[in-house]
Parts: structure tokens; C-alpha cells; sequence
């Protein structure tokens, strides 16, 4: 039974350490490290978009119908890539919390990025018509 009783402390006690706050050190560094990655992601997803875009120019010719298309899922995902980029700091910077107050800056940070997705798309659509 003590068995039983101190591996259910050594339970509760681990799980309820998961959702602690970090350090400001290691938040800052976590930061930094996120919006870091988010900027080499977006400057990634330019680079192709510019790359798609040149290259339809080439094939399309005088169809700008087929170039608009391609511009706007361009666009679409270059947006998705800095919603990406977005979550990803404000997940970071969400680990200065602790308890309910991370879980609810974690929500907020994956609504804003189903906002940010959803905006993208509906701004995709809007564009090819």
C-alpha cells in the first residue's frame, strides 16, 4: 500500500510540474529561437512564391486569369507560413505562464492562428474570382 501511495504523490507531482513557467532566460531564449525559425520559413515561402509566380509568367503568357490563380495561392501560403511563424513565438512566450494562465494563452495563440488560416484562405478565394 505505501508502495502504491508514494508512486501516486511521485505521479501527481510530475504532472502537475508540466505546465510550470520556464525562466525568463529560457523564455527569451525559446523566443528568440522561435522567431528565428519563423523568419527563415516566411523568407523560405517568399522565395518559392517568387519562383512560382516568375514561372507561370513564363508558361501562362497572355492567360493573366492562370497567373492571378497562382499569385493567390502564393499568397495564401506565405500567409500561412507567418501564421506559422506567429503560433510558434506566441507559444513560446506563452511558457512565462503557469497553470491556467499558460493553457489560456495557448488557446489564444491556436485561435489566432485558425483567424490568421481562415483569413488567408477566404483572401485566396476572393483573389482567383
Amino acid at each position: 500500500m505505501r508502495i502504491l501511495l508514494t508512486s501516486a504523490i511521485t505521479l501527481a507531482v510530475a504532472l502537475a510540474g508540466c505546465d510550470r513557467p520556464k525562466s525568463p532566460d529560457a523564455v527569451a531564449h525559446d523566443v528568440a529561437a522561435a522567431e528565428q525559425k519563423a523568419s527563415n520559413e516566411l523568407s523560405k515561402s517568399e522565395k518559392d512564391a517568387s519562383k512560382d509566380v516568375g514561372s507561370a509568367a513564363d508558361q501562362v503568357g497572355d492567360k493573366l486569369t492562370d497567373l492571378n490563380n497562382v499569385a493567390a495561392k502564393d499568397a495564401e501560403k506565405i500567409a500561412a507560413a507567418k501564421a506559422d511563424g506567429d503560433r510558434k513565438v506566441a507559444l513560446a512566450q506563452c511558457n512565462a505562464y503557469a497553470g491556467d494562465a499558460q493553457k489560456k494563452c495557448k488557446d489564444q495563440a491556436d485561435a489566432d492562428y485558425a483567424a490568421a488560416k481562415a483569413n488567408a484562405k477566404a483572401d485566396a478565394v476572393a483573389a482567383k474570382q
